[in-house]
């Protein structure tokens, strides 16, 4: 008896969150009740696993969710976003991660360009906590979509001004910012036509290179371990294309061939493998003189 009294009273308990969740998604459409069902929603993203399509699907709720976006844009420029406002713009956003997750609302999501509505907040370069919190939630929503390994999200990225903004983060942001940027490059290289669009001209490949060998050398004094393996992945995916392969010969830094990072790297044998095949990649077909010593391409 008690068992069966246990499940009815789960399915209850079930029963009685599922009305609040159609309660919340009722309360974003309205300015007054908004902020509170932004709020309790964004905690359940987590355990409500069909929370995208209901979001998706109801009226008002991702005009209410994109209204929410909006209303910041007065205060990135000039810089006055207060931590009140960038918490609940980024429970908003945490809402647009879910949907932009969901197997069944992804491609509507990319469909409808969501995601540009996000880039002006990838643009701003104060060193707040609110803007690096708004930054990183959003880098967040774009990592959601490149994880999912999917074209359509690579094609329509490569629409974008998506590189030189995650760039632009790997260069000056902070470390988890980085980290986050630094795998959407990583995951649009992995794709085959990621890998070509950056290394289809010269300046693409070098603006890449550059802000790599720079966080190389940062990462030389200030070790990071899971940010050294995504700026390892991405020197080696690059490795995999001839025109690259060529440039990196003479701009890999010097701390990649060397003993800099042995210690960082001591306990992680995946980075270690992926560092000695890019070495690898690089020596393989090079033209050497009697001592070994490489010789300048013609």
């Amino acid at each position: 008896m008690l068992a069966t009294g246990a499940t009815v009273s789960t399915a209850g308990l079930a029963q009685v969150d599922r009305e609040k969740i159609y309660q919340w998604i009722n309360e974003l459409s309205s300015p007054e009740t908004r902020e509170n069902a932004l709020l309790e929603l964004s905690k359940k993203r987590e355990s409500v696993t069909d929370l995208a399509p209901m979001l998706w699907h109801s009226c008002g709720t991702i005009a209410a969710l994109l209204q929410e976006i909006v209303n910041i844009y007065p205060s990135i420029n000039p810089p006055t976003l207060t931590a009140h406002q960038s918490n609940r713009v980024c429970n908003a956003l945490a809402l647009l991660q879910c949907v932009a997750s969901h197997v069944e609302t992804r491609s509507a999501f990319l469909a409808a360009h969501i995601p540009l509505f996000l880039y002006p907040f990838l643009h701003t370069v104060s060193k707040t906590r609110p803007f690096e919190y708004l930054r990183l939630t959003s880098l967040g929503v774009i990592g959601a979509l490149v994880k999912t390994d999917e074209q359509e999200v690579i094609n329509f990225l490569l629409t974008t001004e998506i590189i030189p903004l995650c760039l632009r983060i790997m260069e000056s942001g902070s470390e988890l910012s980085k980290t986050v940027a630094t795998f959407i490059l990583q995951k649009i290289l992995l794709d085959d036509t990621g890998l070509a669009y950056i290394c289809q001209t010269y300046e693409r490949f070098s603006h890449v290179a550059m802000i790599l060998g720079k966080m190389v050398l940062q990462l030389s004094k200030e070790p990071s371990a899971r940010l050294l393996k995504h700026v390892v992945r991405c020197y080696l995916r690059l490795s995999d294309n001839s025109r690259a392969r060529e440039a990196l010969r003479q701009c890999l830094p010097d701390q990649l061939k060397d003993t800099t990072f042995a210690q960082v790297l001591k306990d992680d044998s995946t980075t270690k493998r992926w560092l000695a095949q890019l070495v690898k990649n690089l020596q393989e077909g090079q033209v050497t003189d009697p001592r070994g010593i490489p010789l300048p391409t013609q």
